[in-house]
């Protein structure tokens, strides 16, 4: 909309104008983030990080670790990459010409620039660690100048984070079938009496090796005691610690390889939404089609994979090579799952309260880390203390979640958005936007 100076006049997409599926997408992908946040929060992180079974691994447990594992792990970020990449699209709209107005680029990258700051608030004063804000912040400051691109060429762009993965990992995947073999004759020579030459005794080494990254060693007692301690003692020794282990995630690179995954998956989600893909423009049948195809390839891939992971042993393993590819298969069977389900009377029904959620997820996600991090599991609030099974964690999440969804809904009755979604687009448009909603 222009005005009669010729300046550029941005608004908010608000009321009838928004999507209604992709509130829901990113409702759904909000509320079930918090499942695999939620045992990261509770801890002992150290140890899960070491070996999952550290937490609890009750046939209860072992049943919820591998459903997460295949059906929902990574895609609630598959989703919400999917949506930043969509959501350019719906903004830039007015800047798809090459005359298109600079103001639509400046508002832009001061989302983005905002964004930015609000995901470090989340780590430094929420103290959540595991943020994904300033990583997609960081991720879309470079997705502005693709808007162009046809999907033919955004899909394979959106791959390459996946194929370098997988290159990476069949080169992985092709020495450990080596070492596999070597131990194998190794242990052949040992069964017959021979003599091991040098080749058998350092098969064994690196075999043994291999062995000790499922048991507890010194250096990880040692930093989940400090976990511990950190987790029961006063507030600023919680929140240092939990500084410190965000501080670890960015020296270890975790933040480059979280933008160059963000970045890949946005370019899809645009190709996605030129395509008439994510907002529900393809036919019954196209998204019945797409769903078989994505969930037959992702959750088969994972399947094998969790298969793979609880032998416990160091073998090698295929989900190695496919796991990106099936975060992504899997996320995009989400997508037209519930386009599908949107179609139907009683399916739209039960998903229409995500609507609500999906409108103030950025609000959303924040109260996650106030709960979990801030009261649940702070020394300075209720301080809950104690190991908690994957089962007990998953139908806490989803219990919370529920509230969520039902405060969402509340909220959205008397409220445009929500406080966090306010003061994000009041900052990036400059002037102050309406939050009370009038009634008609």
């Amino acid at each position: 909309m222009a005005t009669t100076t010729g300046e550029v006049l941005l608004n908010p997409v608000r009321g009838k104008a928004r999507i209604e599926v992709l509130d829901i997408l990113r409702g759904i992908a909000i509320l079930g983030i918090f499942t695999m946040n939620l045992p990261f929060m509770a801890g002992p992180s150290e140890l899960m990080l070491r070996d999952f079974r550290q937490i609890g691994w009750a046939p209860a447990d072992r049943t919820a670790w591998s459903i997460i594992q295949i059906f929902w792990e990574g895609t609630q970020r598959g989703l919400l990459e999917f949506l930043f990449g969509a959501a350019l699209m719906v903004l830039a709209a007015k800047a798809m010409k090459p005359d298109g107005p600079v103001a639509v680029a400046d508002l832009y990258i001061r989302r983005a620039l905002w964004l930015l700051l609000f995901g470090l608030i989340d780590v430094f004063l929420l103290l959540w660690p595991g943020d994904i804000l300033h990583v997609y912040a960081l991720a879309a400051l470079f997705l502005f100048p693709f808007r162009h691109l046809r999907p033919r060429s955004l899909i394979p762009l959106g791959l390459l984070f996946a194929t370098a993965i997988g290159i990476f990992a069949t080169v992985q995947y092709v020495e450990r079938v080596s070492l596999v073999a070597s131990v194998q004759t190794a242990q052949q020579h040992q069964a017959q009496g021979k003599p091991l030459d040098k080749a058998d005794k350092a098969a064994l080494e690196a075999w043994k090796k291999k062995l000790d990254r499922f048991r507890i060693d010194k250096e990880t007692k040692e930093k989940a005691e400090a976990e511990s301690k950190a987790r029961s003692g006063s507030y600023v020794g919680y929140a240092t610690y939990l500084w410190g282990a965000w501080l670890t995630f960015a020296a270890k690179g975790a933040i480059y390889i979280g933008v160059a995954e963000a970045f890949c998956a946005m370019l899809i989600g645009i190709a996605l939404w030129k395509m008439g893909i994510i907002q529900g423009q393809r036919s019954t049948r196209f998204y019945l089609i797409m769903a078989l195809m994505t969930y037959g390839f992702g959750l088969g891939a994972r399947a094998l994979g969790v298969m793979e992971m609880l032998a416990f042993q160091p073998i090698p393993k295929t989900i190695w090579i496919t796991g990106e590819y099936a975060r992504i298969a899997v996320s995009l069977g989400h997508v037209a799952l519930v386009n599908l389900l949107v179609r139907f009377r009683v399916s739209h029904a039960i998903l229409k309260p995500f609507v609500a959620a999906g409108q103030v997820a950025f609000s959303l996600y924040f109260l996650e880390q106030i709960i979990g991090i801030n009261i649940l599991f702070s020394p300075a609030a209720v301080g809950l203390k104690g190991v908690f099974g994957w089962a007990t964690l998953w139908v806490w999440a989803t219990g919370i979640a529920l509230l969520l969804l039902l405060v969402a809904n509340i909220w959205t009755r008397f409220f445009i958005s929500g406080p966090m979604e306010w003061a994000w687009r009041s900052l990036a448009y400059w002037r102050r936007q309406p939050f009370r909603r009038i009634p008609e």
